[in-house]
């Protein structure tokens, strides 16, 4: 019987990478996308393209809207950081970060897996690139699985053994892009800008576009993000 996971896509080169590391390994993906009112809503069709290139079994897009709460340069009236220094990026919890986002994304996944039948999801986190996301540490990871195996009916009966798997936890950008390469990956289907033109060209200037474009770079891969002229 094949084994299920769910993986959940943002659109993004690290989530996308990790759902073809999902399919590398065997497994019977099942794709979960959220609809969460950020300002960058274009990774969602993103994550559309994704999931039927690289064969999803199921791809599930959510709507929760974090923009009730804000707190974020995602989900509210705040800026989104552009220009910065690698100092800066390197430096504290940066504005950009989602409060709880993970722990939200990872309890439907939970819900999912429960319903699925499915002892394992996979989730893109990186504690190099954006380091100060506290929801990005091995130490959360680790803390969310054991909890999620008090948490539903079929851990407490012996059913489920949940396995939270995070493949890129530990390489840079330049590494994950170059696994993504690997493994057949056309980075041209997905969006990391955080602020991307309606049409979906990058900026090329927030902290998500800075690490993307080093990343192809040092890989040596082409870089195939259509980024906003000027």
């Amino acid at each position: 019987m094949t084994k299920r996971a769910v993986v959940l896509l943002s659109g993004g080169v690290d989530s996308t990478t990790t759902l073809a590391v999902a399919r590398e390994r065997g497994f019977e993906t099942y794709a979960l996308t959220f609809r969460y009112g950020q300002r960058h809503a274009l990774e969602v069709e993103a994550a559309r393209r994704v999931a039927q290139t690289l064969g999803a079994a199921r791809h599930e897009i959510v709507g929760v809207d974090l923009r009730a709460i804000g707190g974020s340069a995602l989900t509210a009236d705040i800026a989104v950081p552009k220009d910065r220094s690698d100092a800066e990026i390197g430096t504290g919890i940066p504005v950009t970060y989602v409060p709880a986002r993970n722990t939200i994304f990872l309890s439907f996944a939970l819900a999912w897996a429960e319903v699925l039948g499915a002892n394992d999801i996979f989730i893109g986190v990186n504690a190099l690139d954006y380091s100060g996301y506290p929801d990005c540490r091995p130490e959360y990871i680790g803390a969310y699985e054991r909890m999620a195996n008090l948490a539903t009916k079929a851990g407490v009966e012996g059913h489920q053994k949940l396995t939270i798997h995070t493949p890129l936890v530990h390489l840079t950008k330049a590494e994950i892009i170059a696994e993504g390469a690997k493994l057949g990956v056309d980075f041209a289907l997905t969006l990391s800008c955080y602020d991307p033109t309606p049409d979906g060209a990058a900026c090329g200037r927030c902290d998500a576009c800075v690490l993307r474009r080093r990343g192809f770079a040092e890989a040596g891969v082409a870089d195939p993000t259509r980024y906003r002229a000027g």
